[in-house]
């Protein structure tokens, strides 16, 4: 017996060993999926995609007020599925906080069909699309695409300024057109006579 004494002391100590090994193993990966399962938890409680946009929608000016305030105006056209929008709405929030007090900031949702009228005059055919105005309410420009937050914030300092916009595609000059429609009025106003309305 006293021969075997050794052997049954040393796979004590390999069992000891083995079963040490395992409680350390199972006990990193415990931690490890903790460690996962908080990042993941608050990575998704500080996402600042369509709830962020949301949001400021909701803080932002509405576009009557903005028109009528005699504050210069920047309006976006955005949509909550808009990658773009999402990727800039924690630099314009923090414009936002910067120029709340000199400057309108209105957000107008292309899938809400109350804005279609909005949508049809500025030629929104891609969004984020912003829109400047002037303290009299009058468009100065507009920019269409992501912007870096530098750009935008110099386009809102020449805003509040009353200066020239640096970074985007004014409205210039345009040639008068005049299309071959008369301006018939009384009897010609039915949809029959559709054909007496053009010009020969």
């Amino acid at each position: 017996m006293t021969a075997k004494l050794p052997d049954s002391v040393s796979q004590s100590a390999q069992k000891s060993d083995t079963t040490m090994g395992t409680r350390i193993r199972n006990f990193l990966i415990a931690l490890v999926a903790i460690a996962l399962g908080v990042a993941l938890y608050f990575g998704l409680q500080t996402q600042t995609g369509t709830a962020s946009l949301e949001k400021q929608a909701e803080a932002s000016t509405p576009l009557e007020v903005a028109m009528s305030n005699g504050k210069p105006t920047l309006m976006e056209f955005y949509a909550n599925w808009c990658s773009s929008c999402q990727a800039m709405a924690p630099d314009l929030d923090k414009l936002k906080q910067q120029y709340t007090d000199s400057v309108n900031f209105v957000m107008l949702n292309v899938d809400n069909n109350k804005w279609l009228p909005e949508v049809v005059k500025y030629r929104v055919d891609g969004i984020p699309h912003f829109v400047f105005f002037g303290s009299d309410g009058k468009t100065i420009a507009q920019t269409i695409g992501e912007q870096p937050r530098s750009i935008l914030a110099a386009n809102l300092e020449a805003l509040v300024a009353n200066s020239p916009l640096p970074y985007t595609q004014g409205n210039g000059e345009v040639s008068e057109f005049n299309p071959p429609v008369s301006g018939m009025t009384g009897a010609q106003d039915d949809p029959r006579s559709h054909g007496a309305q053009v010009k020969q």
